[in-house]
């Protein structure tokens, strides 16, 4: 680690199921810091179980984006930068080191390498026009808009289509520039960033057993209450994805019964888990700083004396 570079926050990262909560809330403890939540979904109220919000691991820790929007609106990354940008500069304010954890690493990567977001408003006219047009038409509309679109599977989803069209267009107008003039000042965020898994075999028993437990305390209850109670739509359900995708399915008899609801689950977890690790470790080629990884053991306690290890000597600004 280079002596001279200084950081004034933390992050830590890993896919789903490794206990990076844990280690947060203790270094969280030992550096007098407060955890920042980098999950898009236990930002949402009502999202527990299913979203693995743990919140007894906190204690009396004070913690932040946790439970900040319901699922009436659709909240973003763009969204979770500019909280995220809110609650930075309140902690540094105050002297607090910031100790971000989480597995969503879009969320992770916004900022780190500071997207520069632009909030686009809907423009009913583009709409109206995108409305009379075939899902072929329109993906040669983006097409011409954005000839090296990476996200080829954004083409065969109409809403997603016409999202991007309006996006691209706003980008090449007059107001997009005078937009960014009236951008708020950054934060400057300067990431310590640790990263912890385990092997892979050990990684797909830990989400099974995390499963297991889930399920016996009442996570079907909760997706169903959500529906039954809340008022929320199985489809609405479904899109949050994962565990609230696969329990609404069995729930509307898609799926026929809670162990095969499990297997697949279970598998669909497991596969999650590995296109997290390959967001991460592909964060660097990105232009993301050094990702110190903690060894892959399972002894929670070695890992985190590795993470003391690490952070002892660094100098931070807060």
């Amino acid at each position: 680690m280079e002596e001279s570079k200084k950081y004034n926050c933390i992050i830590i990262l890993g896919p789903t199921a490794v206990g990076k909560t844990g280690l947060g809330v203790r270094l969280a403890r030992e550096l007098g810091g407060e955890i920042i939540s980098a999950d898009s979904r236990q930002v949402y109220r009502g999202l527990d179980l299913g979203s693995g919000k743990d919140l007894a691991d906190y204690g009396d820790l004070p913690y932040h984006l946790i439970d900040v929007a319901t699922l009436e609106t659709e909240y973003n990354v763009y969204n979770y930068q500019q909280d995220f940008y809110r609650v930075f500069s309140a902690l540094q304010s105050r002297g607090v080191l910031p100790v971000i954890v989480g597995g969503t690493g879009m969320y992770i990567d916004a900022i780190v390498r500071g997207y520069d977001f632009i909030e686009v408003e809907e423009n009913k006219e583009l709409r109206a026009k995108a409305e009379k047009m075939t899902l072929e038409e329109l993906d040669s509309w983006l097409l011409a808009l954005k000839p090296n679109l990476h996200n080829k599977s954004d083409l065969l989803i109409r809403e997603r289509v016409i999202r991007a069209i309006e996006i691209a267009e706003f980008m090449k107008s007059p107001e997009c520039e005078e937009k960014r003039k009236s951008f708020p000042k950054r934060p400057d965020v300067k990431p310590f960033i640790v990263g912890t898994t385990l092997e892979r075999t050990e990684l797909r028993a830990n989400i099974a057993k995390r499963l297991r437990e889930r399920i016996e305390e009442g996570m079907i209850e909760e997706v169903r209450n959500l529906h039954e109670k809340d008022g929320f739509s199985y489809e609405r359900l479904e899109k949050l994805g994962l565990e609230y995708r696969f329990v609404s399915e069995f729930l509307e008899g898609k799926i026929e019964s809670e162990e095969v609801m499990f297997t697949k689950l279970n598998t669909a977890i497991g596969q999650f888990a590995k296109r997290q690790e390959t967001w991460f470790r592909g964060m660097q080629k990105k232009g993301a700083d050094d990702i110190h990884w903690l060894p892959s053991v399972s002894d929670v306690n070695e890992r985190y004396k590795s993470l003391l290890e690490l952070t002892k000597s660094f100098r931070l600004k807060h």
